[in-house]
């Protein structure tokens, strides 16, 4: 049944898939593979937020493996560390700035420059998510190759809660819309369809990109899943019979293909955000820098090639149908917008399996940065061909969230 037109979209399902699996995944899923993308700071002990939460999920599936700090590239380190000259000179930190003066050596000017503007950039105010603060002690690099988003037994009343919270609270719907995972869950996903439907074109994207990304994580936990456990062995592998419960049209009361359509939908979105910052991304200045000279230049080349691959996408989403009425609703619509998404990426605190909280917080901020990008098209268009670019600014955290949200 997933097949055809997307709702909102000029685009089709067939164009979507052979774009994807020939073109652009093979070269995507190299650069994830890369240093640059492999490593993403987060903190995993931040508390929830919104209610007392101790209900951790004590299975081993659910842990996630830090990485020992030699392992992680000098150039990666350096970069995400916050300094300033006044920092420098205090004592305690001179260790500190002696190793970051060692890899500094290696750095061009305009680069060090770079480097020292991510650090004070503080984009609050464009944000779409709740920052990690990623200079908390707490904050530990996870390379993602070793700490894959799969089946970890983490559901029940706990996850359901989560995802209740996602669809109640930050969906703009109306108070007599039935929550999406009621336990009576056919008559509330025909409620809820019904008010997709009747909604502004903003508001139903909204939803729609919270399904979709709902659908990508449980398509990988049903494609990864944990089929043999005993003391010998792990087996994971597709489980079909899990998928069909989330998707199948008869089991779902028709609303599975739906759910993955709006895959498609987050798909489109991601990408048009790719193709929109390549300006960012082209200038000299910029490098994916994680101290090894020559894969740092041959890894920028391909993310090039990627953005270029997504720019000549023949049937791009049209962000400008967005916020495109009176100028006072789309600026309060926007600004909704950007809190209930905010909210969003508060709740994945809140979740108990921490490797199942690792894979929700990137891909939300891969999510929110994508919106950030659409939205800031105005300040990419003025981005400078050299030098630093102060009007829009991307941490390497935002960078490497984007490019795994979209990899999933």
């Amino acid at each position: 049944q997933v097949t055809g037109y997307l709702d909102d979209c000029t685009c089709d399902v067939e164009t979507i898939d052979a774009f994807n699996n020939y073109k652009l995944f093979p070269r995507l899923n190299e650069l994830l593979e890369s240093d640059y993308f492999r490593y993403y700071k987060v903190n995993l002990q931040k508390p929830c937020p919104f209610w007392d939460d101790n209900s951790h999920c004590g299975m081993r599936d659910c842990a996630v493996q830090p990485c020992p700090s030699d392992e992680v590239p000098d150039g990666i380190r350096s970069g995400s560390y916050k300094y300033s000259e006044e920092a420098n000179n205090l004592a305690e930190e001179c260790e500190e700035a002696k190793r970051l003066g060692a890899v500094d050596d290696s750095l061009s000017t305009e680069t060090r420059q770079a480097v020292l503007q991510w650090a004070q950039h503080d984009d609050a105010s464009d944000s779409f998510c709740e920052a990690d603060d990623i200079h908390s002690p707490d904050a530990e690099y996870v390379d993602l190759l070793l700490n894959p988003e799969r089946y970890t037994g983490y559901k029940g009343p706990d996850a359901w809660k989560i995802w209740n919270s996602i669809y109640e609270e930050n969906c703009f719907k109306p108070q007599n819309v039935k929550r999406p995972l009621a336990s009576d869950r056919g008559e509330s996903f025909i409620y809820l369809t019904k008010w997709v439907s009747r909604v502004c074109v903003e508001k139903r994207a909204f939803y729609r990109l919270i399904s979709g990304l709902h659908a990508s994580i449980n398509i990988h936990l049903s494609a990864r899943y944990l089929l043999q456990d005993t003391w010998s062995e792990k087996k994971w592998g597709p489980n079909v019979t899990e998928f069909q419960q989330r998707f199948d049209e008869v089991l779902t009361r028709g609303e599975g293909p739906r759910r993955l359509k709006n895959l498609y939908f987050l798909y489109l979105i991601e990408l048009r955000a790719l193709s929109k910052v390549l300006p960012f991304f082209e200038r000299p200045g910029f490098q994916l820098y994680t101290g090894n000279k020559s894969q740092d230049a041959e890894m920028k080349h391909l993310l090039l090639e990627i953005l270029h691959l997504a720019k000549s996408f023949p049937l791009h989403f049209d962000e400008n149908s967005f916020f495109a009425g009176n100028k006072k609703e789309a600026a309060k619509l926007k600004e909704e917008f950007r809190l209930h998404f905010k909210n969003i990426s508060k709740i994945m605190d809140c979740v108990g399996c921490f490797k199942c909280r690792l894979w929700g917080k990137l891909q939300t901020q891969g999510l929110g940065t994508a919106l950030k990008i659409l939205f800031s098209e105005n300040l990419i268009e003025k981005i400078p061909e050299s030098g630093p670019s102060y009007g829009f600014q991307l941490t390497r955290q935002e960078i490497v969230a984007l490019f795994n949200a979209f990899g999933r």
